[in-house]
């Protein structure tokens, strides 16, 4: 199937008993079980099924499965949240003493998970400039277990040479593992690049709709987690008798691991409503990236040859740095995402937000409502400036994600509140 199709009806097989066409909420926290030896073999993980809703449900398995096949991945699991997501596929595969090399171009909860909070946990992280290829290679040593970058990186909108970065990886028998919440594989699929682990925060354009909080890991299945870094997925497992994950679930070790033990013991559960929220949201994705990438190029061509703004970043602009690299990974459109300076600075641009009107001033991205930010002081303001600028929100910055409302309106909008500046 192709992805308009699969995002409409990936996963879902009709339930046969009360034949419901729409995907049902299954809101229960536990399941019967046919007998004793049938839950003792699913505490075992001996034979698949519903244990209890903290692990797995009907309805996040439906967003599951259909993620993975979005994708190209083996399995998928849903989590309570994007950060959750980011923090369980690196847990999965990190332990005390280990070390993670990252793109300094991160979202800011990203960079203080990695820079403050992992740390306390004996995990230490190298940072890197997006593009230092050399300074990627440099940073590897024998206590490195990942990679990490954003595809499309939030705030700084970089375009991430995932061939490029894969490569050095798998030459140091890491996976890289890449958020690609602002593309969404309706735009791109690293895994086709050689990315090995996807992750979102769902609550974005995945859901679409601003209304529910969801992450998502994808397992592209391809990596060899079987080459002597990773004990955790190779070595037997005392919580379940001593399953060796890569044994028992090959291509799926990871994904398997995620699910049953950082899911089961710490419990950033999604809830069947939220599933099921962003799976609706889910089934227009691909027509509504299509909708944010023309109407964000619109308002990028405008704000470029506007006399009060000073500078515009866009991948989808000529004036681009990575605007090459855009044509490659992004051949349909380069997702909503602008960021621009306007002449006055920090205060010209405070004044400018709180003029717009169809605008909403909200810490989000991906609703289908254009939303506007100053990320220096909000999403990034526990950063110092220097940091601020190496993530690339710099005092000037303002951040727009361009919704699907007709783009003259939003151009309307930004036009009068500049105007006000």
């Amino acid at each position: 199937m192709k992805d308009r199709t699969i995002a409409v009806h990936g996963g879902l097989e009709i339930e046969p008993n009360t034949r419901a066409r729409a995907l049902p909420i299954y809101q229960t926290t536990a399941y019967t079980f046919d007998n004793t030896q049938y839950a003792a073999d699913l505490f075992a993980l001996e034979r698949s099924g519903n244990i209890y809703t903290r692990i797995m449900n009907p309805t996040t398995d439906v967003l599951e499965k259909r993620m993975a096949m979005l994708d190209g991945g083996v399995a998928a699991l849903a989590t309570a949240s994007g950060m959750a997501a980011i923090t369980y596929a690196v847990l999965n595969i990190t332990a005390q003493g280990d070390e993670i090399v990252s793109s300094t171009a991160v979202y800011g909860g990203t960079y203080t998970l990695f820079h403050d909070t992992l740390p306390a946990y004996g995990i230490t992280t190298k940072f890197v400039e997006p593009d230092d290829f050399e300074g990627f290679e440099k940073a590897i040593t024998p206590k490195t277990k990942l990679i990490y970058a954003e595809t499309l990186a939030n705030p700084k909108l970089n375009v991430l040479d995932i061939e490029r970065l894969a490569d050095i990886a798998h030459k140091h028998g890491i996976p890289l593992i890449v958020d690609n919440t602002v593309p969404t594989p309706a735009l791109l699929k690293p895994i086709d690049f050689g990315a090995d682990i996807v992750v979102y925060s769902a609550t974005k354009f995945i859901g679409g709709h601003g209304n529910s909080m969801c992450g998502i890991i994808v397992d592209s299945g391809k990596f060899d987690w079987a080459n002597g870094k990773f004990p955790q997925l190779t070595e037997p497992d005392e919580s379940y008798h001593g399953v060796s994950y890569t044994n028992t679930f090959k291509a799926a070790a990871y994904i398997v691991k995620a699910r049953v033990k950082l899911l089961r013991d710490t419990g950033a559960a999604l809830s069947p409503f939220n599933a099921f929220l962003v799976a609706q949201g889910l089934e227009t994705l691909p027509l509504r990236m299509q909708a944010h990438s023309e109407n964000a190029l619109k308002v990028a061509k405008f704000l470029e040859i506007h006399e009060k703004v000073s500078w515009v970043i866009y991948p989808g602009l000529k004036s681009h740095k990575d605007h090459e690299l855009a044509k490659k990974y992004y051949p349909n459109g380069c997702a909503s995402m602008i960021g621009f300076g306007i002449k006055g600075g920090k205060v010209a641009g405070a004044k400018f937000i709180d003029n717009v009107k169809l605008l909403s001033h909200v810490a989000n991205i991906g609703d289908t409502k254009s939303l506007v930010i100053h990320p220096a002081s909000t999403t990034h303001q526990q950063l110092s400036e220097e940091a601020q600028i190496a993530a690339g929100a710099p005092p000037d910055y303002i951040r727009l994600s361009v919704g699907i409302e007709d783009p003259d309106d939003i151009i309307e909008d930004i036009k009068q509140a500049l105007e006000k500046c």
